[in-house]
């Protein structure tokens, strides 16, 4: 009989971590629940001066569920938009949709009203759970009734009064402003609805959800056509949350920073899910501002912070962060882009940090790679965690290659979704089955080294090729960090009548070295560093970069404003080498 293969990242495996995933028999709204009762005095949520107990979080959970069921008849398996910036609002609303059994549909608080129209009709949701400023975007949808009714919050009912108004307050006016009355049938206010199920004494008389129940549909963007709902069950959630959690010796005495937005993956898992299934604190900040992000961590002795890469950059590009005091922080991790190898060493240098790189998608419930605390790798994705299979095939034809080559991640998981929301067809085409499992194909170039560790070359229609010559955006990008000048960098690929394609960089300068570079310097120094073809034919200077609300740069966006008028003049001819395609 022949001995199983053992995977050859189980060589470099986190000690004391077991290779399977066991699955949790409960859902999501179960954790809080004894969380509250292991925990009741501990703060969960620390905002804005004001502190929220586990006992009073979960007592207003236990009142809005029932509220929105015996109001307004949320049913269990009935879609609810929840659109807020980050605020303890948006965690009660959160969890009151899960408690009852119902679905929530995480919404962009800068979505419009078409956006808004389309994730109504596609869900069919009836409720809606949101902000007082982004009232006027719902206010469509009541009108024509495909929104039956609205649950209203003002974040200054979540705030310490002495925050509110404050002249040197970061927020902005919304976050400041009083609850306001609510202009119109089918409006209800978040406190009042409080108020009134305590004053009935209106508990859940229903079961906790189990596992296998339908917990968010966060919806993926893609590259064309409408946004698509990823189907994840209170169970696919919890396997992505409970890996990390043991992956990265997290533990109830954690203290979280929470500041990536909670409509989207990286921040749901991270900056809520996560504290709250272990009886953690998190500190949450409504949106991110590196100075006050600063003192919280320094004030709350702030411990875990999950962020994306540009975050981390602005954060530590501060002038006055060598004089706080971060000794307290003790895992920074991320994903959504490598780290800059020169960042890398600073953090590693100057403060004896290592950004803990992963990888994951919506469709993953974000936890799926990563790399080990003990031996990471720099720019790199790290390794399947618990109970993941990950191949790299050739997008043609599906077969596995071998170690060092290009082609697309695949990946078979317990954190994997169900599929996309009423899109068979999507489904039909995400994934595949081998060898008895389901595979889901992430869209990913990667390649794995001979360690079992994943790295990324870019996405299926990012590569740029040029002549022929095949080019990565983010190794260009990565490079591009190292000069001293630039603070960002997104390399795209614009149309060349003789190259076909042809390599572009926008570039943000550092503060104080505006006109201190131009195009042709930076190609002649990117020249030293990189094969030919690899070089920014073409350089514009741009004051800053199109973000998304988790902080990744949308060079799609970029890449089709540019396409055809690439805006600058390309480098000088001096610059075009001989073997260059």
């Amino acid at each position: 009989m022949t001995a199983p293969v053992t995977p050859r990242h189980h060589r470099h495996w986190p000690p004391g971590v077991p290779h399977a995933f066991r699955p949790s028999a409960v859902g999501l709204s179960h954790y809080l629940e004894v969380a509250a009762q292991r925990y009741p005095a501990k703060p969960a949520l620390l905002f804005c001066g004001l502190s929220l107990s586990y006992a009073e979080l979960h007592r207003r959970v236990q009142a809005l569920a029932a509220w929105l069921n015996r109001r307004l008849g949320v049913q269990p398996g009935d879609r609810v938009l929840l659109m807020s910036q980050n605020c303890p609002q948006y965690v009660l609303a959160y969890h009151a949709v899960l408690r009852l059994g119902a679905v929530v549909v995480p919404v962009n608080p800068m979505s419009t009203t078409p956006e808004l129209q389309w994730f109504q009709q596609d869900t069919g949701a009836r409720v809606a759970l949101l902000a007082q400023e982004l009232l006027p975007r719902l206010q469509p949808l009541l009108q024509s009734g495909a929104i039956e009714a609205a649950v209203v919050h003002a974040y200054a009912d979540a705030m310490h009064p002495d925050e509110v108004g404050a002249p040197s307050s970061p927020w902005p006016e919304p976050f400041h402003q009083p609850r306001q009355a609510l202009p119109g049938p089918g409006l209800h206010g978040l406190e009042e609805a409080l108020a009134e199920a305590t004053e009935k004494g209106w508990q859940p008389d229903w079961l906790h959800p189990g596992p296998e129940a339908l917990a968010v549909l966060p919806y993926t963007s893609g590259t064309t056509g409408h946004p698509k709902g990823c189907m994840h069950t209170h169970g696919t959630v919890l396997a992505s949350n409970l890996a990390s959690q043991v992956w990265r010796r997290l533990h109830a005495d954690s203290v979280f920073l929470s500041v990536a937005p909670l409509f989207h993956m990286l921040g749901m898992q991270n900056g809520m899910n996560m504290p709250l299934t272990l009886g953690a604190t998190l500190v949450m900040m409504p949106r991110w501002h590196a100075p006050t992000a600063a003192r919280l961590i320094e004030q709350h002795r702030v411990s875990v912070w999950t962020a994306p890469p540009s975050m981390v950059i602005e954060f530590f590009a501060q002038p006055d962060v060598m004089a706080r005091d971060l000794s307290s922080l003790s895992l920074l991790s991320g994903g959504g882009a490598a780290m800059p190898e020169a960042v890398a060493t600073l953090l590693a240098d100057r403060f004896g940090l290592a950004y803990n790189e992963a990888y994951g998608l919506s469709e993953t419930a974000a936890f799926l790679h990563a790399n080990p605390l003990h031996r990471g790798k720099r720019q790199c994705l790290g390794m399947p965690t618990q109970g993941v299979v990950s191949r790299i095939v050739d997008p043609a034809t599906g077969e596995e290659l071998p170690a060092g080559e290009v082609g697309e991640l695949v990946t078979s998981g317990p954190q994997l979704m169900l599929g996309y929301w009423r899109n068979p067809a999507a489904t039909e085409a995400a994934f595949f089955e081998r060898d008895g499992l389901r595979f889901f194909r992430t869209g990913d170039l990667a390649s794995v080294d001979e360690d079992g560790y994943y790295f990324m070359r870019d996405r299926l229609k990012r590569m740029i090729n040029a002549s022929g010559f095949k080019v990565w955006p983010a190794e260009v990008e990565s490079a591009l960090y190292e000069h001293p000048a630039i603070f960002e960098a997104c390399v795209i690929a614009v149309d060349d009548p003789k190259r076909g394609e042809t390599v572009k960089a926008l570039v943000v300068l550092r503060p104080g070295h505006e006109g201190t570079l131009s195009a042709e310097q930076l190609t002649a120094w990117a020249r030293e560093r990189m094969s030919a073809y690899k070089v920014p034919r073409l350089v514009e200077f741009v004051p800053a970069l199109p973000k998304s609300g988790t902080g990744k740069i949308l060079w799609r966006e970029l890449q089709e404003a540019h396409r055809h008028s690439p805006g600058s003049e390309p480098a000088p001819a001096h610059a075009e080498l001989q073997e260059t395609p």
